[in-house]
């Protein structure tokens, strides 16, 4: 009996110090990440048009002939990291064969809805700096780790260093396409009768150029800090205005907040909402807000991989911003801070909700 208990306890220690070892280690998979995207491994296996060969995969790419070798130990683990399936070829037991998954059909340069750019943006040194502070942030009154790292807020930086904000824009509008075209296949009836809508931190425009052309009635702006707008042409109904959410916002029928508030705070996102509602006064009790974030929902636990992404997300927000992702309770309650009397979630969007919010 003692002996089984020895054997057990050991097992236990094992298991922990695997599951350490795999924490300590998980940068090894954004970097693994990083140099597939960097390569250009995706995009060669969807233009090889089939199951590409390892032996091909290797001189399609610019390496030097001594790390060789490295291209079959990098496949394996971005295999086994879901990127990429394989297969053996008959008649010859030391080729592979590679084919993309739906995750690194995402890494495309020429997918519309790419994440590449987020990828670039995120394992970028700029960004991963300020990880290195955390704990030093935990112990001083800096508003997050970013600016201990940094000496300026990520807005800040972004306005001063064209490629981040480059890559961020680059970023939010690939993942708004594939926002968009859900949004507007499923919630068809949210738009059905709005005439104007503003696109508080629309960036470049891919939402509400995607909503007026779906929408014939509906006009649009976009309104976002002023570097961000600046030289973007318009279009009839569409019109691109710079300024500041906290200040005021134009009015319109409706207001669209996609992927704003998880970047604030509870006081900073108060003073969005109340702007919200008041550029949505003259409509009355059918203005509303359409809110795209996401809802935590970390007691359920359907599905361990989401609500990681969750709590990750939650956990970059209080590294490079001011914000955090919020539960339904949360949000009901900066709701009613807000003034406003009534709510509705959807989840529809994977591991983002739409929350509609009317006066």
């Amino acid at each position: 009996m003692e002996s089984q208990n020895i054997e057990q306890v050991a097992s236990n220690l094992l298991k922990a110090q695997s599951h350490v070892w795999n924490h300590m280690f998980n940068f090894i998979n954004s970097m693994s990440l990083k140099c597939v995207v960097d390569l250009g491994i995706p995009d060669i296996i969807h233009n090889y048009g089939k199951p590409i060969p390892l032996s091909k995969l290797i001189s399609s790419l610019s390496i030097h002939p001594s790390k060789n070798h490295g291209i079959h130990r990098l496949m394996r683990i971005m295999t086994h990291s879901g990127f990429f399936s394989q297969k053996n070829v008959i008649g010859n037991e030391l080729e592979i064969e590679y084919m993309l998954t739906d995750a690194s059909k995402l890494l495309l340069k020429d997918n519309p809805m790419s994440v590449a750019p987020y990828v670039h943006a995120m394992v970028n040194p700029v960004m991963m700096n300020p990880w290195y502070q955390f704990s030093t942030w935990l112990k001083n009154d800096d508003t997050n780790t970013f600016e201990t790292t940094h000496g300026m807020s990520t807005w800040e930086y972004a306005a001063r260093d064209s490629e981040i904000n480059n890559l961020f824009n680059e970023s939010m509008a690939n993942d708004t396409r594939l926002v968009s075209d859900l949004l507007v296949e499923k919630c068809k009836g949210v738009f059905n009768e709005v005439e104007s809508l503003v696109d508080v931190g629309g960036g470049t425009g891919t939402m509400a150029k995607t909503l007026v052309k779906s929408f014939p009635q509906m006009e649009c702006i976009v309104f976002d800090l002023p570097h961000v707008v600046d030289g973007l042409q318009g279009s009839e109904k569409l019109r691109y205005v710079g300024g500041d959410m906290f200040k005021e916002i134009p009015p319109a029928d409706a207001i669209l907040l996609k992927w704003i508030l998880h970047d604030w705070n509870d006081e900073q996102c108060l003073k969005i909402l109340k702007n919200c509602k008041d550029a949505i006064s003259k409509k009355g009790k059918e203005g509303k807000v359409v809110i795209i974030d996401m809802v935590l929902d970390c007691e359920k636990g359907d599905n361990n991989e989401s609500v990681e992404t969750q709590l990750f997300f939650d956990m970059l927000m209080m590294a490079l911003l001011t914000g955090k992702e919020r539960n339904e309770k949360e949000w009901m309650k900066l709701i009613s801070l807000a003034g406003f009397n009534d709510y509705k979630i959807t989840p529809i969007l994977g591991l983002r909700s739409m929350i509609e919010i009317y006066p």
